[in-house]
């Protein structure tokens, strides 16, 4: 796929860290756009042992804000440090069977193999970080980087429905 930044990703790219945070997100989703901070902090946090890589997959034709020119666009105004991926023809999407934006994907890497480690919602409080309770994702992260089995406590991801054409 096609990463906003330049370049093209493949999974063979990741298998030097722990693990891997497949996020699909978008631009326009008022949910993805209050992830997104929450996001780069994790990568900042975790990104030496974590690899992170976020995927558009909405149709652009009908939400032109989540277009890859507005996407190349929001790397820089987001400080997006890590690859952000155009899924023009919703193919990775639909072989996760992504249902939302934001809905995180966290895998283990078991020796080149990745295995689902944790998908849900990234915290309890999307509309006031201030009252998160539980935050999920981080939580899973730094279980995964402690040896930890997954957690079977595993709520839904948040947020818009992807936008399929």
């Amino acid at each position: 796929m096609p990463a906003s930044q330049g370049g093209r990703t493949k999974l063979s790219d990741f298998t030097d860290k722990l693990g891997l945070l497949v996020l699909f997100s978008c631009n326009h989703c008022p949910y993805a756009k209050a992830a997104w901070p929450l996001v780069l902090d994790l990568h900042e946090k975790f990104g030496g042992k974590i690899a992170f890589v976020a995927v558009n997959p909405n149709d652009e034709k009908t939400y032109p804000e989540d277009s890859f020119e507005v996407m190349k666009e929001k790397v820089k105004e987001w400080n997006i440090t890590f690859p952000y991926l155009h899924d023009e023809f919703q193919v990775v999407a639909k072989a996760y069977k992504a249902q939302c934006t934001p809905d995180p994907y966290l895998f283990k890497n078991n020796f080149g193999k990745f295995k689902l480690y944790y998908h849900g919602r990234i915290n309890d409080n999307w509309q006031e970080p201030e009252k998160v309770k539980e935050k999920n994702l981080e939580q899973a992260i730094e279980a995964l980087l402690e040896g930890s089995p997954a957690s079977q406590y595993q709520p839904p991801s948040i947020g818009c429905s992807i936008k399929w054409k």
